[in-house]
């Protein structure tokens, strides 16, 4: 999938001028978001279908700065996928040049019980499948 490209906001840099590393987690975010809407599982149909999206776990790498108004290139694919769990990965450039590697891990429920995406959601868990590849 076409990658997503967030522009780095004057706010969202420190004194030193420097993306603050939590807008990290939100440029992840916004990336999953836009990932999921164009595989046809966006956060409103879920919702719509009683399903939410925790994060379990985050991690990232930061390789080197991004600083106002960097255009940030977000990759997002499935790096492992379950049938109760997803871990997203997300590779982060400006200009060519890796910045930050990163991942996040979900689950999905229901009435707070996990779901199996598998079961539930055939065509986007073999979308997410494909996207590992």
């Amino acid at each position: 999938m076409k990658p997503y490209i967030h522009r780095v906001n004057y706010y969202e840099t420190d004194r030193m001028q420097v993306t603050h590393h939590s807008n990290y987690i939100r440029f992840m975010e916004e990336a999953r978001i836009d990932f999921m809407e164009r595989a046809g599982m966006g956060y409103e149909k879920m919702e719509a279908e009683g399903v939410v999206s925790p994060v379990m776990a985050v991690t990232c790498d930061f390789r080197k700065p991004t600083t106002f108004p960097d255009e940030i290139e977000i990759e997002v694919r499935a790096a492992e996928l379950s049938r109760l769990k997803l871990r997203m990965a997300y590779t982060m450039r400006v200009g060519g040049e890796l910045v930050c590697t990163a991942t996040s891990l979900h689950c999905f429920l229901r009435n707070g019980r996990p779901i199996s995406l598998e079961e539930e959601f055939p065509e986007f868990y073999q979308l997410l499948k494909e996207s590992m590849e």
